[in-house]
């Protein structure tokens, strides 16, 4: 069932020797991250403005890239989401997610705010929890400085990032201070444990792999103990009710599938408002890949569908 333009993506990268993540080092893989992303992602389009900002963390500032939608009126007061992009909480950047986020604003008619964490091993957890929650908030106060509507605030990200969305969603709900109306979560890790059977059964030869991602486990935690603490493990939370209405998406043959499967009927069983879809015949990573995936177009599509509809309820 694996879509035939996945199988030409994983063929062309085992022809050309394209090294996995996990051979690497942490600087080697975030240039090469960066550097070929051009092979699978659109050209980036147009939107109304980019900004580059400056949010207040715990531990210094914070990088926001704020993007607002092709046909906005400077200075109204737009939606956002909040946005944390994927890599394995140890790749990735604004510039590897730029794409996605215009797209995302663009079709969903929301600001974009997108969130430079830090990440490992210079950074471990719970550094990238830190960063995303304080950044969230920042966005939060600064709304109306910012052409934003407080009221009206959403989270997502992708694979790592997914996973800090979920993370920030329940940390808000503790905390009453940051009223979240939605949480875009796509192929989100929820548990660190990665125990799930689709590891096993899509753990070799789909792109991301148990190698890979055990890289990426180690170098953002160094103890053990942490996977079982919610805050990187959001499945493992003893109380998820009274949370965001959620849409889960994920890959057929992603090691990540059953996990986000998990999260989604976990949001549904305690009562919160959450929506499933599984890209069947997809890989791990598969919606930044618009270039050679059509389905990555179809993904973003929902996504932003669903951001309206969320946003325009809050």
């Amino acid at each position: 069932m694996l879509h035939p333009q996945a199988r030409a993506l994983l063929d062309f990268i085992e022809a050309r020797g394209i090294p996995p993540t996990h051979t690497l080092s942490p600087a080697e893989a975030r240039a090469f991250y960066r550097d070929r992303r051009a092979a699978t992602q659109p050209e980036a389009p147009q939107v109304a403005e980019v900004r580059e900002l400056k949010a207040e963390g715990p531990h210094g500032t914070v990088a926001v890239r704020l993007y607002r939608p092709m046909g906005s009126t400077a200075g109204a007061a737009l939606p956002v989401l909040v946005y944390f992009h994927g890599g394995g909480w140890v790749i990735g950047d604004l510039d590897t997610h730029d794409v996605l986020c215009r797209s995302l604003s663009n079709g969903s008619g929301c600001a974009v705010a997108s969130v430079d964490y830090r990440m490992g091993p210079e950074h471990r957890f719970p550094a990238a929890v830190d960063d995303v929650l304080a950044a969230t908030r920042w966005v939060h106060r600064q709304a109306a400085s910012l052409g934003l509507d407080a009221g009206r605030l959403a989270v997502g990200g992708d694979s790592a990032g997914g996973n800090l969305a979920a993370v920030a969603a329940i940390a808000a709900r503790d905390a009453g201070d940051l009223p979240i109306a939605f949480q875009l979560l796509i192929y989100p890790a929820t548990d660190q444990r990665r125990g799930h059977p689709s590891h096993e059964a899509n753990g070799q030869g789909y792109l991301l792999t148990r190698d890979t991602m055990a890289y990426f486990h180690d170098h953002y935690i160094d103890d053990g103990r942490h996977d079982l603490d919610w805050r990187a493990s959001p499945l493992l939370h003893g109380d998820l009710s009274g949370l965001p209405r959620a849409l889960v998406l994920t890959a057929g043959y992603d090691p990540l599938r059953d996990e986000g499967m998990a999260y989604a009927e976990a949001l549904t069983a305690a009562g919160n408002r959450a929506a499933y879809v599984c890209f069947v015949r997809q890989i791990h990573g598969f919606i930044t890949m618009g270039k050679v995936l059509d389905e990555a177009d179809t993904a973003i599509a929902l996504c932003c569908a669903e951001l309206r509809r969320a946003l325009a309820l809050a």
